[in-house]
């Protein structure tokens, strides 16, 4: 056997520095642009998603974001949970002192990465959340553009600059406006930037469906046809996690969060943007891959069979299945029935992922995980897996 490949991760997350903003908005913003201050609040946590005050807990220091001037959220555990035995991740507010200084520091995370097998990663964001609905929901649209384009900047001129390209540029767009977007695909594109933040299902964002019949989203998904800009779109980038009902708790919906990526992929592949956009490509983030043989069996029967009611005969020519190959790119950390299925799924169409900072997160033990999971796979599948897929899919130049 050859040497194990060098990972790379196409699904990983940086905490932003507490200065991104402040140092790339005009002045004149200086009270409205996101920043962080540092509170010290009642002890508190949240359970299910709801902040719960400890009675009689004493006061805790919290950074906690804040932009146009109300509070958006505190840095939570959760947010950067490697290092930290598991009993005590949970969703109870931190500083920026309390964090692996790998969650938002480039040498202390080029060097985690060294520890941990792996050679390059391409990092979701934080605070913008997980395709920028924190700006698309901002009241001043200008300095949402404004903070949009700064975040990008940071990406590619600060986060990833310097690198070798170990650190992967990701990028997200003005959502509220596909023109704006476009515009800034084409900007990133020209500084080698392929991978941009999308909605796994933007109607949930209050936006048009990829279904819109007046093409709503063409001028982006042009752009990105064009540029050869991959549509990453991370579990949860809807704004909504699947559950089962409003008191289960939260392990039912930690369970489930495939289910976004199927309803996902379900959308794109009876939308028939792949027929119009010939170079369009998207993945799946955290997303797991062992649903995907079944939903394309399935997608292909309810195409064939019923075509004369389904609504897609006009636009989907050909078995949805058929569209699959080369457009759709699966991401996984943890799924042995997956594996089992590379052959129904396509060894080509698989990518891997180590969730960096977060609390499903595999580091240190990545490369040992990734041994145990892949022992069955060919060399070449492992190779693919690993990283040859991803070098192929975000245009990367290292080394194969």
């Amino acid at each position: 056997m050859t040497e194990f490949p060098r990972i790379i991760s196409v699904d990983d997350h940086v905490v932003e520095p507490p200065n991104l903003w402040l140092d790339r908005l005009p002045a004149s913003y200086a009270d409205t642009a996101p920043r962080i201050k540092r509170l010290t609040l009642p002890e508190q946590t949240y359970v299910g998603g709801k902040l719960v005050i400890k009675e009689g807990g004493k006061g805790v220091a919290t950074d906690t974001w804040f932009y146009e001037g109300k509070l958006i959220r505190p840095l939570l555990r959760v947010d950067s949970a490697v290092g930290v035995p598991r009993e005590e991740v949970t969703m109870t507010p931190i500083t920026y002192d309390e964090m692996r200084p790998g969650s938002y520091s480039q040498k202390e995370r080029l060097e985690d990465m060294d520890a941990n097998h792996m050679e390059a990663s391409l990092c979701f964001p934080t605070m913008p959340r997980f395709c920028g609905q924190t700006f698309t929901e901002a009241t001043d649209r200008d300095l949402a553009l404004l903070c949009v384009k700064a975040y990008n900047d940071y990406q590619v001129e600060e986060w990833c600059a310097g690198t070798g390209g170990r650190l992967i540029p990701l990028i997200i767009v003005p959502l509220w406006d596909p023109v704006l977007a476009a515009e800034e695909v084409y900007r990133n594109a020209a500084r080698g930037v392929h991978a941009v933040c999308f909605s796994e299902l933007p109607n949930r964002l209050g936006l048009p469906s990829i279904h819109d019949p007046e093409g709503h989203w063409d001028p982006f998904f042009r752009a990105c046809d064009e540029t050869n800009m991959v549509i990453n779109m991370h579990i949860g980038s809807s704004s909504q996690m699947p559950s089962t009902s409003p008191d289960a708790p939260a392990a039912v919906g930690s369970s489930l969060t495939h289910i976004n990526a199927e309803l996902s992929m379900a959308d794109w592949l009876m939308s028939g943007l792949f027929e119009r956009f010939k170079n369009l490509k998207v993945a799946y983030s955290e997303g797991q891959i062992g649903w995907i043989p079944y939903l394309l069996h399935r997608m292909d029967v309810v195409w064939e069979e019923n075509r004369g009611w389904g609504g897609v005969a006009d636009k989907v020519p050909n078995p949805p299945s058929s569209y699959f190959p080369g457009h759709v790119f699966g991401c996984f950390f943890d799924d042995p029935a997956g594996l089992a299925l590379i052959d129904q799924i396509g060894e080509d169409n698989i990518t891997y992922e180590s969730d960096y900072p977060h609390s499903d997160s595999t580091w240190p033990l990545t490369k040992q995980i990734a041994e145990q999971q892949m022992a069955n796979l060919t060399e070449e599948q492992r190779w693919k897996v690993l990283r040859g897929n991803a070098i192929k899919l975000f245009s990367l130049d290292l080394p194969a």
